[in-house]
């Protein structure tokens, strides 16, 4: 049975039915949103603590949820900020001798499977090294197939600079793997 989005939001603006709504919130969108902040963050203990921190935000802010949009657009934006958050508390802890963008790189190599081809290695580092908004507006479009409109609100910034952030980005991919592939 697929639940619909009303029913959620139905669910979650009454006091009584809000913990059954966030069950099916959650039901609903865990795991789209558990591959969107994996793909920012690269590090699954990490990816599930933003997660959980994504709903709990949702469920404590929901008032503010204004209904002029989706609610997966809306929990895209918490995720993506909190994924965000604790890109940059990871950064900040770092220690000054050590490149936080190289204990990334090894988060990800960790995090790829044994049996992972060349080229999907490739396109994780490639989309890695892009810079924060052009990895975001490609992890958006790429994987996650959203609309340049549903990225927009997420991300607010216009479509007009997302589809060139996403031109430049899907650029950039391009040549990174082209220059480091080998047959």
């Amino acid at each position: 049975m697929k639940i619909k989005e009303a029913e959620i939001i139905e669910l979650m603006l009454s006091e009584k039915s809000r913990e059954k709504g966030v069950r099916l919130m959650m039901d609903a969108y865990q795991s789209r949103l558990y591959w969107h902040i994996r793909r920012i963050v690269v590090d699954h203990d990490l990816a599930q603590d933003v997660l959980q921190d994504t709903f709990i935000k949702a469920y404590q802010n929901f008032h503010q949820f204004k209904q002029d949009s989706q609610l997966y657009t809306w929990l895209y934006r918490i995720a993506t900020n909190e994924s965000l958050q604790q890109l940059n508390k990871l950064k900040r802890m770092q220690k000054t001798d050590e490149d936080p963008e190289y204990h990334l790189q090894n988060l990800m190599a960790d995090n790829v499977s044994a049996e992972a081809e060349e080229i999907q290695v490739l396109l994780q580092k490639a989309i890695h090294s892009l810079p924060e908004k052009q990895k975001l507006v490609f992890n958006m479009r790429y994987y996650d197939d959203l609309p340049y409109e549903e990225i927009s609100k997420i991300l607010d910034m216009s479509v007009g600079t997302l589809k060139t952030n996403y031109h430049y980005a899907k650029q950039k991919v391009e040549d990174y793997i082209k220059a480091n592939y080998t047959e």
